[in-house]
């Protein structure tokens, strides 16, 4: 691979980034493909991406290989191995030689299926913004050749659009409970609104008469007003049963 077809790759890369952040899109086949890229992009062997859930632990989100071998082998950093390191200190770490005992002496189990599925070497990246990391990213050499420096910042780029494109897409989960939220919240009072002008209608009362009535009524039963209120214009609520001046 020349050096201008290689830029010309990692530009199609960014490009296509860009273009998925923008509108909504699949986040799985999103960063499968992003291991896709790092596996053409860096010349490894198998990449994947391990994101941490609410209480720290890590799960296997994405794969470059579906290969049962090499999910085992991101399902046993669960509990140990590099990506659980990675994600603790949110530090990289490259050319992880799986066969010297000492670098991996805090993960023997994952060492040895790595061995066992044909990998001998081994990167990681943190998945971080800033002072946040919701994950890591694991790279595969099945020979002994080492990352270097220039490969490696690619690869913490690469890792950087996923924790970009992870954390883009928590938040629009949160945008759209929040929006959910509110139009629940516009439309309860919409309701409010109708019922308390039926009320103001029947009783000959003010609208702020009307609505003290409801409210005073769904306080004493512990019921939400809104609930109250549609019950009014469902006609499944007697507005006899009100207590009103």
């Amino acid at each position: 691979m020349t050096s201008m077809s290689r830029e010309q790759q990692v530009s199609r890369v960014f490009v296509q980034v860009a273009d998925s952040l923008i509108d909504d899109f699949d986040l799985i086949e999103f960063l499968e493909e992003l291991c896709a890229h790092c596996v053409g992009l860096l010349d490894v062997s198998a990449g994947g991406i391990l994101l941490a859930n609410e209480k720290g632990l890590l799960h296997t989100i994405a794969a470059s290989d579906q290969n049962t071998h090499l999910l085992e082998l991101f399902a046993i950093q669960h509990d140990q191995g590099p990506c659980h390191d990675c994600y603790r200190s949110r530090s990289e770490r490259t050319n992880i030689d799986l066969h010297d005992s000492t670098a991996n002496e805090d993960w023997p189990a994952f060492a040895d299926r790595a061995r066992l599925s044909g990998f001998q070497t081994s990167h990681v990246f943190p998945l971080r913004l800033r002072d946040r990391a919701v994950g890591a990213m694991n790279l595969f050499h099945t020979g002994r050749q080492s990352l270097s420096a220039e490969d490696a910042s690619l690869a913490q780029a690469l890792a950087d659009v996923a924790t970009i494109a992870i954390l883009q897409q928590r938040d629009l989960g949160q945008e759209q409970l929040e929006k959910t939220q509110l139009q629940r919240a516009l439309s309860s009072r919409i309701v409010i609104e109708q019922a308390k002008g039926i009320l103001a209608e029947r009783w000959n009362v003010t609208p702020d008469a009307a609505y003290d009535a409801l409210r005073t009524y769904a306080r004493a039963r512990r019921l939400r007003i809104s609930d109250c209120a549609r019950n009014i214009i469902d006609q499944t609520l007697d507005t006899g049963e009100i207590p009103h001046d």
